[in-house]
């Protein structure tokens, strides 16, 4: 009797045993199939935050082929489009940003003084960023070429040649994410929930961008530190045509009949440019401007020339703003910044970076804000307060009023029963110009 149940007690030890790993199983099945299952719901969801962001991003190139060519401004539907913001499309939100190159800073055009003006800059990573950029193999200053990257624990090879992104910057010596991304982690400009503001530090900058003097950059639009991704670019051009996309006519090269049909002015005042340039080409379009150009049109010189007069007519400042967009002096149109777009700090380290320059930049975009769809000519400028033809012709060959090349960024969460999901951003670069429109940079995935 005691081996029957020393036997039922062994019988219902391994019966034990045996539900103890069926259950282990049931478990270990349960939570295969449950991460298969959120596995599965992750890669449905990027794929229709894939084709969500395609959407999004087709959508901003249509906009902005169907823009207006005249000129670019931050009034365009490119820039305030009700559109772009929280789309709901195949259970995914999208978010669509676009921003211009040509309001930015060309960072392979950059000069080492202007580098220097730049938030928390110091020569050590200017000169470090020259040598990235040149074709030589010799330091500049504080900098390093090749020999210092390829002795790095994961070495790789210095460009030696122009920057052919912007991030690209993260490559070169010393250039860390706080100072290139700044605050502006999701790069819209504001402080959002992911990111955080700090204490002024060399590796991490100010909650507010602050000039030289300690002042806040941002004159009060309460924007933080966008980081250097919102100051440099490698794609803006100008492709020297006009406002109707015909070719500026070269004032080193027209002659009379041609500069008298093609910008409208009188005889006299053609005359006068080709007797102005005849000791020498110029320099910048603004050279036609002169301290005793006057404000008023005279017919005088024209009637003038009618009668077989030789003196020419001088440009006057409305003549040169009505043909500002017409005209070119030929050469390199790489770099030319927006005055329409360009933001505060920028106009300030091209005007020259002193408090001065601060407050001509300030009155510059004061006024642009009263206008409703921007400057149409760079000649406007001439109506700015404290704006000279001194500082004009300093700036006038690299400044512009129009872009082709622009930055679409599109970020798409999917909707999971109310709740975020996953999200895919997708950022490209984009040429108008071009038939059909030329990505001239392509980026999928998660992050920065």
């Amino acid at each position: 009797m005691r081996t029957n149940k020393n036997n039922k007690g062994l019988v219902l030890v391994a019966v034990l045993w045996m539900v103890v790993v069926l259950l282990t199983i049931v478990a270990v099945v349960g939570r295969t199939t449950r991460l298969d299952t959120k596995v599965s719901i992750a890669g449905l969801e990027q794929v229709r935050c894939k084709w969500a962001c395609r959407a999004g991003m087709e959508h901003a190139i249509a906009v902005l082929i169907e823009d207006l060519r005249e000129s670019d401004s931050l009034t365009d539907t490119w820039s305030d489009n009700t559109d772009f913001n929280n789309v709901m499309l195949e259970q995914c939100r999208v978010r669509i940003q676009v921003t211009e190159e040509a309001g930015k800073l060309n960072i392979n055009t950059m000069t080492r003084e202007q580098l220097l003006l730049l938030p928390y800059m110091d020569e050590r990573i200017a000169d470090t960023i020259i040598d990235w950029r040149d074709a030589d193999d010799t330091p500049t200053g504080e900098g390093v070429e090749g020999g210092y990257y390829q002795n790095l624990p994961f070495k790789y090879n210095i460009r030696n040649g122009p920057f052919k992104t912007t991030r690209e910057l993260l490559l070169v010596r010393d250039v860390t994410e706080d100072l290139f991304y700044g605050k502006n982690t999701n790069l819209n400009g504001q402080l959002g929930l992911s990111n955080t503001a700090g204490t002024s530090s060399p590796s991490s900058p100010a909650s507010l961008i602050t000039s030289n003097t300690g002042q806040p950059a941002t004159s009060g639009t309460g924007l933080y530190d966008q980081g250097w991704i919102s100051y440099l670019t490698c794609y803006a051009n100008d492709r020297d045509v006009d406002a109707n996309g015909n070719p500026k006519t070269n004032i080193n090269q027209a002659d009379e009949g041609q500069l008298q049909q093609s910008l409208g002015i009188t005889a006299g005042q053609a005359r006068w440019i080709v007797q102005r340039r005849s000791s020498g080409n110029f320099q910048s379009i603004a050279d036609l401007l002169s301290d005793g150009t006057s404000g008023s049109t005279s017919q005088q010189s024209s009637q003038g020339s009618g009668s077989g007069g030789n003196q020419g007519e001088p440009i006057d400042t409305q003549t040169f703003i009505q043909i500002a967009d017409k005209i070119t002096i030929g050469g390199n149109a790489q770099g030319k910044i927006n005055i329409n777009t360009v933001p505060e700090e920028v106009l300030t380290i091209l005007l020259g970076g002193t408090d001065t320059d601060r407050e001509l930049a300030m009155s510059m975009v004061a006024y642009r804000a009263t206008l409703a769809y921007g400057m149409q000519s760079i000649g406007e400028l001439m109506n700015v307060q404290s704006m000279n033809i001194e500082t004009f012709k300093r700036i006038a060959n690299n400044i512009t009023v129009r872009s082709d090349v622009f930055t679409i960024r599109c970020v798409a969460t999917a909707i999971r029963a109310n709740q975020d999901g996953t999200t895919l951003v997708t950022e490209a670069v984009v040429d108008r110009s071009k038939t059909p429109c030329q990505v001239l940079y392509w980026y999928q995935g998660a992050g920065n």
